[in-house]
């Protein structure tokens, strides 16, 4: 445990304390020699004026309770696993869009390097042992700033919008709702004025967008999950069939750890192999991740979805 551990962990113990502490039992807690809590103890009192007191007749430490309001370590305060996983944040956050919340992370990065400079360590330590690998990421787009804006202040946005699957590009209003980032790639999930209902936006496919005036329609959260997370992957909608997978043996070891769906069930069979249920709507993205696993998994049911993969499978074939 580092000096600023010991110090946090001090304040700890002396806040969630109803009597005085012994320095006996804060050797104990903090697992460091009595000349180690001595010194702990000055910084906390004398370097950041904590109300620490010592209790002759009770023979231990506490807070005075004088002061009209709990004492708090001043200033932003993290010990050494807080700071680590911060800096891991920030680094995913700089892999997921580069540039986001640089203005308001730069403070507190330097905040961060400056506490840990009192450890002879830096930021750098942890930032480059940190390797995040994306795969078939797309740019989130000139509007993604825009986007963040209108669903803060709560308003609307007018957008020019590409739809890939029949390549057309449609005007709408929309509400934002929830901002995603699914597979490495953004999405806006938002209330569709032109089609009356919840709709998933590609930040990517946004050809242009406008904030307007009016104020964005609020949909509550219950209303939300239950539309985005019923289906499978990105696509909304309740979901209404169950695709049951059986997984070889040598696969299930890998598919028995993954979540595919939040409402999945699951379970080994006699022969070692692995059966998967999923809930589902839209068939499109559960097909893709049935056909990366090749001839490991099998379709059992239903049989509309079972078709889709053997038709795929012989599309797949005939190029070969």
């Amino acid at each position: 445990m580092d000096r600023f551990d010991r110090i946090f962990q001090l304040n700890n113990i002396l806040q969630n304390s109803r009597h005085p502490v012994s320095h006996k039992r804060l050797e104990e807690q903090l697992e460091c020699s009595r000349a180690t809590v001595t010194r702990t103890i000055e910084d906390l009192r004398d370097r950041l004026n904590a109300p620490l007191e010592y209790d002759r007749k009770a023979n231990g430490y506490f807070y005075s309770h004088q002061l009209d309001q709990m004492f708090e370590l001043p200033g932003l305060w993290f010990n050494a696993s807080e700071v680590n996983a911060l800096l891991g944040v920030q680094q995913l956050l700089t892999n997921l869009q580069p540039g986001l919340l640089d203005n308001y992370l730069d403070p507190l990065r330097q905040r961060i390097d400056t506490i840990l400079q009192h450890e002879h360590a830096s930021s750098d330590n942890i930032i480059n042992r940190i390797r995040i690998l994306r795969m078939a990421a797309r740019p989130a787009g000139e509007y993604f700033q825009m986007v963040t804006n209108a669903l803060a202040q709560r308003r609307q946005l007018s957008i020019e919008y590409h739809g890939r699957g029949n390549n057309t590009i449609t005007q709408r209003k929309i509400s934002p709702q929830r901002l995603i980032n699914y597979r490495d790639n953004w999405y806006l999930d938002a209330w569709c004025h032109l089609r009356g209902a919840l709709r998933s936006f590609a930040l990517d496919a946004i050809q242009s967008a406008q904030i307007v005036t009016a104020a964005a329609k609020e949909v509550g959260d219950k209303q939300l999950d239950e539309y985005y997370t019923s289906a499978y992957g990105i696509f909304s909608g309740k979901a209404d069939k169950q695709a049951i997978l059986h997984f070889v043996p040598e696969c299930a070891r890998w598919v028995s750890n993954e979540q595919w769906h939040p409402d999945q069930q699951r379970c080994y069979l006699e022969d070692g192999s692995y059966e998967l249920c999923i809930p589902y709507n839209n068939a499109s993205e559960l097909i893709m991740d049935i056909l990366k696993y090749g001839a490991d998994v099998k379709v059992i049911a239903p049989n509309e979805l079972r078709q889709q993969v053997m038709d795929r499978l012989q599309a797949a074939a005939k190029l070969y």
